[in-house]
């Protein structure tokens, strides 16, 4: 891979599995010095090691993004271990399933505290030194859950539809300002937070038909993304969406049933 992030300081949160781990490996091998956040801090230490031992240099930093507190001590850490974040890759998530009607206020809550208000806080106090300088990247890792809502996940999707509206916000804000902010849209991506869904081969069959390239996608198609968002390769891309799921978002004719012939 081409050194695009050549001596940049990348904060990715939760980094420590799946997607995230992912891109702190990808943001590592494109030259840059990876803060790999997670509120597991034996998965950010695995996740760290693994970038140290391929060469790369990272530092593991237990947080809890939803925590302002706990965000400032990160960003203090970092800024003292690593220098000045210039490119922050927001990824922390987690996951509830059940009817909307079920959910009460506090999983409603803790739900949007880590995947939207915890974007904001790590935008807002990330995006600092960016502002200082006059120079930086935020990518925000979205879903295609933001235009097409999850059955029985209604406050993730509710989230994830905030967050675009969010790096809208600061796209205007803060691009004049030096700052480049963008969403990348992942489709189905197996990971071990989704590894049962694809236990089953008829289910796992079924998904990749669903996709026009095949197959589902693995978390290092999304690193790949956002090193292309987080570098100056996507110098004229602020404000965007970027879908990374294979053409499964623009297949929705295609997974009705149909009869031989003619449309």
């Amino acid at each position: 891979m081409k050194k695009v992030l050549e001596a940049k300081v990348c904060v990715v949160t939760g980094a420590g599995s799946g997607i995230g781990q992912a891109i702190a490996a990808a943001c590592a091998e494109a030259g840059a010095q990876v803060a790999v956040l997670d509120i597991q801090a034996q998965n950010a230490a695995t996740s760290a090691e693994r970038i140290i031992a391929q060469g790369g240099r990272a530092v593991a930093v237990t947080c809890d993004t939803s925590c302002e507190e706990s965000l400032d001590h990160a960003a203090k850490h970092i800024a003292q271990t690593l220098g000045s974040a210039q490119i922050l890759i927001n990824n922390a998530a987690i996951f509830r399933s059940g009817p909307l009607e079920s959910f009460s206020l506090s999983d409603w809550n803790r739900m949007l505290s880590v995947n939207l208000t915890g974007y904001f806080l790590a935008c807002r106090r990330f995006a600092q030194p960016m502002l200082a300088t006059g120079e930086g990247k935020i990518v925000n890792i979205g879903s295609l859950s933001a235009e097409s809502v999850v059955p029985n996940m209604g406050p993730y999707s509710a989230a994830k539809a905030a967050v675009v509206a969010l790096t809208r916000q600061m796209a205007l804000e803060w691009g004049p300002r030096g700052i480049r902010c963008n969403v990348v849209h992942p489709g189905m991506i197996e990971t071990p937070a989704t590894a049962a869904a694809y236990v089953d081969s008829n289910s796992r069959k079924a998904r990749e038909r669903a996709v026009p390239l095949g197959r589902v996608g693995r978390p290092e198609d999304i690193a790949q993304a956002a090193v292309f968002l987080a570098s100056d390769q996507s110098a004229y891309v602020h404000g965007a969406e970027l879908t990374v799921d294979g053409g499964f978002g623009r297949n929705l004719i295609g997974l009705i049933p149909r009869l031989p012939g003619p449309a």
